[in-house]
């Protein structure tokens, strides 16, 4: 199926956006609906009713311009947001969250039998709530992300997910399969979703779904993916070397690869997108660091006074507290400011330019480990409207820097949406 509109669905913490583009990847309409909190038991954990999920899809549809022209659709969800649901799909209990630690208990048996490089460690496993949602509802039949329900409430096709969201629940990207591993945790493996790779066909809408949303009822649902790697898309970063650096409280550095990194020592993993692999890591260094010493009224103030081609000469590796992860694995890091310049402007630039050498070592770090070398740059995040700081950026990078199309999650899965009306 070919000409038409690709809708976008971004599922997040705060609310349901749609974003709609034409076949140039424009972006042609929007609309978004809010969500509630998740509610927050006292055993650590974070959970939501899914039927919030689709009560807000279905508003911001209704609020969504040229609907009608509407073609194809995906869906992106928060990364490892689980449900389990019975043979019809209907969930078993509330889903739990990304951020859900309730089965922190558990982590410790995946990490007896998991390769350090799998996505499913950590208190926040997926996998881990899985093994707990798993005994508390034996009649379960689908264990379901968040976005893989919600695209099952489309077509009602169960069991099917994508490489991205499955990668924390210990699928092996690499291989494309679930490993031997997990069974060693008495995991029902029958659980487990079919994996297919974002921007796949996974069928048509239902015809009564259809109607009931006022939408035409021969739409392709798209494989969609997870927020972040949404986020990633949006920016239209898409050859191999073209890195989107994430300029927030920490720096987070994401760069499309030929081959795949996984480095757990420095927090380094790779998603599946197609035939390209994203691979990324986080530093501490980042706006924290600079909130250590400034203000963003101070630095707001400061900005005018920089002069970025001027450098000031120290090369610090700014943190907010100790520990650093990528692209130095240190826990027991600690950053003072030695040789600080007496002007503040001096003093701010200096931490500036310090982030920037972080930066710049990120991604030679990836190169090192054989990552795709890098070509550009995207950048997002509070930190991108700092002119003087792109400058610094730029020089201390050698590479250029681009604009991104886009930081919404929303359009970067519109742009799988418009990969899958044009197969």
């Amino acid at each position: 199926m070919t000409g038409g509109l690709a809708l976008g669905i971004d599922v997040g913490t705060s609310g349901v956006r749609g974003i709609v583009v034409n076949a140039a990847a424009a972006a042609v309409a929007e609309a978004a609906a809010p969500l509630p909190a998740p509610d927050r038991p006292p055993d650590g954990g974070a959970t939501q009713d899914p039927r919030v999920w689709l009560a807000a899809l279905e508003r911001m549809i209704a609020d969504l311009p040229r609907r009608r022209e509407i073609r194809a659709l995906a869906i992106d969800g928060t990364s490892g947001t689980l449900l389990v649901a019975d043979a019809h799909g209907q969930p078993l209990g509330p889903a739990r969250m990304y951020n859900d630690a309730s089965a922190a208990d558990r982590a410790a048996a995946i990490a007896e039998h998991a390769p350090a490089e799998s996505g499913a460690h950590g208190a926040t496993s997926p996998l881990a709530r899985l093994l707990v949602m798993q005994d508390e509802q034996p009649g379960a039949v689908y264990a379901l992300h968040q976005a893989d329900w919600i695209a099952a409430n489309l077509t009602g096709r169960l069991g099917l997910s994508d490489d991205n969201n499955a990668l924390k629940l210990g699928w092996d990207p690499v291989h494309r399969c679930w490993p031997d591993w997990m069974d060693a945790l008495g995991l029902r493996r029958e659980l487990l979703p079919e994996v297919v790779a974002p921007g796949e066909i996974l069928g048509t809408i239902d015809p009564r779904r259809a109607a009931e949303l006022d939408l035409e009822s021969e739409i392709l649902v798209v494989a969609g993916t997870t927020d972040g790697c949404a986020s990633f898309l949006a920016t239209g970063a898409q050859a191999f070397g073209e890195g989107v650096t994430a300029l927030g409280s920490t720096l987070t550095i994401k760069l499309l690869s030929e081959r795949p990194i996984f480095a757990p020592q420095f927090g380094i993993y790779s998603h599946r997108l197609g035939t390209r692999w994203l691979v990324g890591g986080a530093s501490n260094s980042g706006g924290a660091a600079l909130l250590r010493f400034f203000s963003t009224a101070e630095m707001a103030a400061l900005e005018p006074q920089l002069s970025p081609d001027r450098p000031t000469g120290r090369h610090w590796h700014p943190l907010p507290a100790k520990g650093e992860r990528f692209p130095i694995a240190d826990p027991e890091m600690v950053f003072e400011a030695h040789d600080r310049p007496t002007e503040d402007a001096a003093f701010f630039q200096a931490l500036l330019e310090g982030i920037a050498e972080v930066e710049a070592s990120a991604y030679a770090l990836l190169a090192r480990l054989g990552a795709s070398p890098l070509r550009s740059v995207r950048t997002v995040g509070r930190g991108a409207t700092n002119r003087a700081w792109t400058r610094i950026r730029a020089r201390t990078l050698g590479a250029p820097l681009e604009a991104a199309i886009s930081t919404e999650a929303a359009y970067g899965t519109a742009r799988l949406a418009l990969e899958g009306l044009a197969r």
